[in-house]
C-alpha cells in the first residue's frame, strides 16, 4: 500500500479464495483479496493517515513542484500579446472584444507527427482550455489527455526562455551570426558534413522546405528518429506489398476484430477515431440490438484489452507464433518456423478462426508497432486472404516524408558521427539524448560533433550536450501544418504569440536557406498559396483555418495486391531470436506522460494510469504467478539486468501481466528536466536496444534489498460487497432485458419537489467506456483543480472530481477488467446536506447540488455521509495564486482556498452560460447545447448530459433504456447521474473468461 511498507503477500489464499466465489467476484487489488490488518486501517479511514502537514513542512523545492511548476519567471507570459498575423476564429467574433467572454480557434495538436484537430478556448488572448474539433475527420470532436493537458505545458516556466551557447545566454543575432559564417563553408563544399536529425516529419511545409535545402546543399544528410514509430509497420508493408504503406481501419463496418498486441484503443495512430467508430458497434439500445466482438491478444495489459470479449496473455515472442497458426487455420500457406511454445491456446485460435472465416469482409486483424515486420506482413496476407482490403480496412501511401527504418537512420547517423563526419548537426525537436537507444550511446558521439544546434521545448538532455540550445515554440504559439493518421492537412494557427521568444522548425530552417526574413506564417500562408494559384486563395485560407484542416487532403486510397514470393519475403523478415535465459523485457510508452515529452506536466504526472492506477512514477509490471516464483512483493526495488546495462525499478504486480516477462514504461527517471518532472520514476531507455527496441530475452531480476513507495490510487475505494458493476453478456441481456435493474424505496423521508425548469441529469455507457481518463484532465482544466503531489496522493488526498475506477473480475492470472467513472451523483436526496452545519451544500431547483465554498469552515461531515466518496477537502494550499496559473485558469470557475470542500457542479459554469443565451434569445435551453468538460472530451461519447425535463432529450431517451441503473439505487439517493450497465458478446463456442 502506497505510503507505507508492503509486506509480501501469500497468493495461494487469494487464489483459493477467488476459486471459491460464486458467480462475478469483482475486486479492485491484491491488497483488497488479502485484507490486511494495515489495509483495513488505510481503506476505512474517512480521511487516510489524518495529519496536518503544516505549510513550514514544505520544502522551498516541494512547494515550487506542486504548484504546477508555475513560479519562476512566469510574470512574463502573463503580459504576452496575440500574433500580429490574422487568425480566425471557428466562430463569427463578435464586433467588439467583450471581457471574459471566450472564443474558440481551431488548431491541430501534433504528436509523433501525426496531427489530431482540437478546438482551443481563448479568453482575452490567453488559451485555456482544448475540445476537440468535431469536424475534424481524426477525432470527430473527442480528445485524449494529452490534447487536454498541452494547455498546461503551454503555461509552463520550466520551458526554455533563452538561447544558450555552451551554457551561456545569447541572443538570435549571435546565432544567426555564427550559423552565416557556416553556410558560406556549406556552400562552398555543398552542404557536406551538414547533417539534419528530425522526428517523423508530415508537415508539407517543411518537407518543401527540406527538399529545397537537399537542393541547395545535395551533400547534407537528413535523418529521422523518434522513439515511438511506425518502423515495423512500414517494413511489413513492404515485405507483404513491395512498398511502404500506411493502414487506414475503419471499425465502424467490422464485425468481428482481432488485435494482435494492437493498442488501437490507446496508442495506434488514429486512435481517437478508432475509438469513436469501435463504440458505435457497442452500443446496445435493445434486446434486438447487435454488438460487434473484439478477441485481444497483448503482451502487457493496455486499454484495448479491457474492452475484449475474450482476451489472451501472452510474451509479445509469442504473438508471432500465434499469428502463424491463425494463418494456418484459415488456410493460409506461410513460412515454416519452430515453434517451442506449447502453452498458446489452441482452442482460441480455432475458435477465432472459424469466427473470422464466418465474417469474410467485416472482419479485421489489427497489430501493433512493438510486433516486428514479420508479423505485420503476416497481419496484411489475412486480412487478404479475409476479404477485408478494401471493406475494414484501406491503404494508402505514407502520410510522412521519406518512411525510411528510422532505428536504421539514426544508427547510420551515429556511425559517422563516429567517425568524425558530422561537422553541424541540426536537430528540430525530439530529445535522442535522452530517448536514443542506450546501445548508441548517442551523447557520447553528439560530444564528436564540431557544432551541434538543438531546437527544443525544455533545457533538456539534449540540450545539456549541444553547442547551441534554440526554446522551440508550442504549438500553441505557432503556424504550421502537419497531416493526420489518414493524410488530412490539418493547419496549426497560434492562439498566443511565443511566451519566451521562442521559434519554430520552420524559422530554423530559413536559417539554412538565407530567408531568416520570413516568419512561420509566411512559409506556411506561401506554401499553399503555390498549391492553388489560379483559386480564391483567400477565401479558401480562410475557410481552412475556421475549420482547421484543408478539405479533399486525405490521402487517396491504393489498391493492392500481396507479392507474388510474398512468403519468401516474409521469411527473410521472420525473427531470428530464440528464447534464452533469463526472462523477456518488454518496453511501453507510458500511459500518461508517453515517451517523456509530458514528464514535467503535473496533470498527467499525476493522472493515474489506466490499469495501475499509478501515479508520479513507473514501475517494472510483473504477473501475479512470476512474482510468486520469484518471491517479490509490490515496491520492492530489484535490479534489471538486461545486455550488460542495469537499471533499478521497484515492482508492481499486475493481474493478467503474462507470466515469464516484465513491462517497463518509457519516459521517466529524466536526468534534465523541469521541476515538475525531477527524480520521478527509472529510465527504461537505459535498457532498450537498438536491436530489439520493443522486446527481447535474457532479462534477470536480481533483488536489492530496497523498498520504494508508489502512490497509486486502486487502494482508496472498496466496494463492500455491493452490486456496483453490472454486466452481462448480449445473450443474457436478451434473455433478461432488465437484468440491471432492481426494485428501489418507494418512501422516503425527504419531501418531493416538483422540478418544473430545467432537470440536470446525465448517463455514463460502461459499454462504450473505455477508461482512457480523457475526462478527468478535462474536468482538471475546466474547473481548475489542484495538483497535490506524490506524498498527498499517497495518503489519500488526490483532488480530481472524477475518477475512473477500475475492477477486475475472476482470477489473478486472466481476469476481466471494467472501468467505472465515478462523479459527484447530484442526488435528489443527497446524505451530504443534512449534516451540513453552515447550509456550504445545498440544492437548487434544478437538481444541482451545489457547493458554496464561502460557506465552508470545512467540517468534512458531508464526505462522511457521501456514500460515493466523490468530494474532495483542500488539506493544504494546493492552488495557490501564481503569474503564469491565473493566464491558465478558468475564470469562470473560483480557485478555492484551503480548508472547504469541492466536487463536480456538472459545469454549471456551462449552464450559466447556455441559460443567459437562452434567456436573450426568449427561448428553452436546446438539448446538446449544454456539454460538460467531461462530455465533451469523452472520444467514445459515453457520457451524455442533459435535461430530463426535455422529452427529447438523448439524456432522457438513455435513462429510459432497460440497462440504465443508479448507482446504490438502494440507498434512496435518488442520484441524478446513473449508468448502462456493461454488456458483453463472447463467442458461444468459447467458454466466457
Amino acid at each position: 500500500m502506497a505510503g507505507s511498507s508492503i509486506k509480501p503477500l501469500d497468493l495461494a489464499p487469494i487464489r483459493a479464495r477467488l476459486a471459491e466465489a460464486q458467480g462475478r467476484a469483482f475486486w479492485k487489488s491484491l491488497e483488497e483479496l488479502a485484507g490486511s490488518e494495515e489495509f483495513e486501517r488505510f481503506l476505512y479511514q474517512e480521511f487516510p493517515f489524518f495529519r496536518e502537514l503544516s505549510q513550514a513542512s514544505l520544502s522551498r523545492r516541494d512547494f515550487m513542484r506542486l504548484m504546477g511548476a508555475s513560479l519562476a519567471l512566469a510574470g512574463l507570459s502573463a503580459c504576452s500579446t496575440p500574433p500580429p498575423e490574422e487568425i480566425l476564429p471557428y466562430i463569427r467574433a463578435p464586433e467588439g472584444l467583450v471581457p471574459g467572454e471566450s472564443l474558440f480557434f481551431a488548431t491541430a495538436m501534433p504528436l509523433d507527427g501525426f496531427a489530431t484537430g482540437v478546438l482551443v478556448e481563448s479568453r482575452m488572448g490567453r488559451p485555456t482550455k482544448v475540445e476537440g474539433n468535431p469536424l475534424h475527420p481524426a477525432s470527430l470532436g473527442g480528445t485524449d489527455i494529452f490534447a487536454q493537458a498541452s494547455v498546461l505545458q503551454l503555461w509552463d516556466p520550466d520551458r526554455a526562455q533563452v538561447i544558450s551557447h555552451r551554457g551561456e545566454i545569447s541572443t538570435w543575432q549571435t546565432f544567426l551570426a555564427a550559423m552565416g559564417e557556416k553556410m558560406r563553408t556549406f556552400e562552398g563544399n555543398q552542404g557536406k558534413g551538414l547533417y539534419l536529425l528530425t522526428p517523423t516529419v508530415s508537415s508539407p511545409t517543411l518537407i518543401s522546405q527540406l527538399r529545397t535545402l537537399g537542393k541547395r546543399f545535395p551533400h547534407a544528410h537528413w535523418h529521422q528518429y523518434q522513439p515511438i514509430n511506425q518502423d515495423n509497420s512500414y517494413e511489413g508493408a513492404r515485405l507483404a506489398f513491395g512498398e511502404s504503406l500506411e493502414t487506414r481501419y475503419h471499425l465502424e463496418r467490422a464485425e468481428v476484430i482481432l488485435s494482435l498486441d494492437g493498442d488501437f484503443l490507446g496508442s495506434l495512430p488514429g486512435h481517437l477515431r478508432y475509438a469513436r467508430d469501435f463504440a458505435k458497434k457497442r452500443r446496445v439500445d435493445s434486446a434486438q440490438s447487435t454488438m460487434n466482438r473484439l478477441y485481444v491478444a497483448e503482451s502487457s495489459p493496455t486499454i484495448t484489452g479491457t474492452m475484449a470479449d475474450h482476451g489472451v496473455s501472452l510474451r509479445a515472442s509469442q504473438i508471432e507464433v500465434l499469428a502463424l497458426q491463425l494463418a494456418r487455420a484459415l488456410g493460409i500457406g506461410v513460412p515454416r518456423r519452430e515453434e517451442t511454445a506449447s502453452d498458446l491456446p489452441e482452442q482460441w485460435v480455432r475458435a477465432v478462426a472459424e469466427d473470422l472465416r464466418q465474417h469474410r469482409g467485416t472482419s479485421l486483424v489489427i497489430t501493433g508497432e512493438k510486433q516486428p515486420p514479420f508479423v505485420h506482413g503476416l497481419v496484411h496476407a489475412v486480412n487478404q486472404a479475409l476479404g477485408n482490403v478494401g471493406t475494414t480496412l484501406t491503404y494508402s501511401a505514407p502520410r510522412a516524408f521519406n518512411p525510411r527504418n528510422q532505428n536504421e537512420s539514426l544508427n547510420h547517423l551515429v556511425a559517422q558521427m563516429d567517425a568524425g563526419k558530422v561537422d553541424t548537426l541540426i536537430m528540430l525537436g525530439g530529445n535522442p539524448a535522452y530517448n536514443a537507444p542506450a546501445d548508441l550511446a548517442f551523447s557520447k558521439q553528439l560530444a564528436k560533433v564540431k557544432s551541434s544546434i538543438y531546437l527544443g521545448l525544455y533545457e533538456d538532455e539534449t540540450a545539456a550536450h549541444s553547442h547551441w540550445h534554440i526554446p522551440e515554440t508550442h504549438y500553441l504559439e505557432r503556424w504550421g501544418d502537419a497531416r493526420a493518421y489518414e493524410g488530412t492537412v490539418s493547419l496549426l494557427q497560434p492562439l498566443i504569440a511565443p511566451l519566451y521568444q521562442g521559434k519554430s522548425d520552420y524559422e530554423l530552417l530559413a536559417v539554412l536557406l538565407g530567408q531568416t526574413d520570413r516568419s512561420d506564417y509566411d512559409w506556411v500562408r506561401g506554401y499553399w498559396q503555390k498549391q492553388w494559384p489560379k483559386s480564391d486563395f483567400k477565401s479558401i485560407w480562410n475557410q481552412a483555418l475556421q475549420a482547421g484542416f484543408i478539405e479533399g487532403t486525405a490521402l487517396r486510397s491504393k489498391s493492392v495486391k500481396l507479392r507474388d514470393d510474398w512468403v519468401a519475403h516474409l521469411s527473410r523478415g521472420q525473427s531470428k531470436s530464440k528464447e534464452t535465459s533469463g526472462m523477456e523485457i518488454i518496453f511501453m510508452p507510458d500511459p500518461t506522460i508517453w515517451d517523456g515529452q509530458f514528464t514535467n506536466n503535473g496533470w498527467l504526472q499525476e493522472l493515474p494510469k489506466p490499469l495501475t492506477k499509478l501515479t508520479w512514477d513507473n514501475a517494472a509490471l510483473i504477473s501475479p504467478r512470476t512474482a510468486e516464483n520469484l518471491g517479490l512483493a509490490n515496491e520492492e526495488v530489484v535490479a534489471l539486468r538486461y545486455q550488460e546495462r542495469q537499471v533499478q525499478a521497484p515492482i508492481w504486480i499486475m493481474p493478467g501481466h503474462p507470466e515469464g516477462a516484465v513491462t517497463v514504461t518509457l519516459g521517466y527517471g529524466r536526468a534534465k528536466t523541469g521541476q515538475v518532472g525531477a527524480g520521478t520514476g527509472f529510465n527504461a531507455y537505459a535498457l532498450r536496444s537498438s536491436r530489439a527496441p520493443w522486446f527481447g530475452w535474457g532479462l534477470e531480476i536480481v533483488k536489492t534489498g530496497k523498498h520504494h513507495s508508489l502512490a497509486t490510487t486502486q487502494h482508496h475505494h472498496s466496494m463492500e460487497g455491493r452490486d456496483i458493476v453490472r454486466t452481462a453478456t448480449l445473450s443474457e441481456f436478451r434473455e433478461n432485458p432488465h437484468f440491471a435493474q432492481q426494485e428501489l424505496p418507494s418512501k422516503s423521508l425527504y419531501p418531493q419537489f416538483n422540478y418544473s425548469g430545467y432537470a440536470w441529469g446525465m448517463t455514463i455507457n460502461q459499454s462504450t467506456c473505455i477508461g482512457c481518463s480523457a475526462c478527468v484532465v478535462a474536468c482538471q482544466a475546466e474547473n481548475n483543480i489542484p495538483v497535490v503531489g506524490k506524498e498527498q496522493v499517497s495518503l489519500g488526498r488526490e483532488m480530481h472530481w472524477l475518477r475512473i475506477d477500475r475492477y477486475y473480475s475472476g482470477g489473478l492470472d486472466d481476469p476481466r477488467t471494467y472501468f467505472q467513472p465515478v462523479l459527484c451523483m447530484h442526488c435528489e436526496n443527497a446524505p451530504c446536506e443534512l449534516v451540513c452545519p453552515t447550509a456550504a451544500t445545498v440544492h437548487d431547483s434544478e437538481g444541482l447540488n451545489l457547493q458554496v465554498y464561502n460557506r465552508c469552515i470545512g467540517t468534512r461531515f458531508c464526505s462522511n455521509n457521501c456514500p460515493y466518496k466523490v468530494r474532495r477537502f483542500n488539506f493544504l494550499e494546493y492552488a495557490k495564486e501564481t503569474p503564469s496559473l491565473v493566464a491558465q485558469k478558468n475564470p469562470e470557475v473560483t480557485v478555492r482556498m484551503r480548508g472547504v470542500m469541492e466536487k463536480c457542479s456538472y459545469c454549471i459554469q456551462r449552464i450559466s452560460n447556455a441559460r443567459i443565451q437562452a434567456e436573450l434569445e426568449e427561448r428553452r435551453i436546446q438539448d446538446g447545447e449544454v456539454l460538460t468538460a467531461c462530455q465533451a472530451a469523452c472520444p467514445t461519447e459515453a457520457i451524455v448530459f442533459g435535461d430530463l425535463n426535455d422529452p427529447e432529450s438523448q439524456v432522457g431517451q438513455v435513462k429510459a433504456s432497460p440497462l440504465n441503473y443508479a448507482l446504490l439505487g438502494e440507498l434512496n439517493t435518488r442520484p441524478r447521474t446513473t449508468y448502462l450497465a456493461k454488456l458483453t458478446n463472447p463467442n458461444p463456442k468459447l467458454k466466457e473468461e
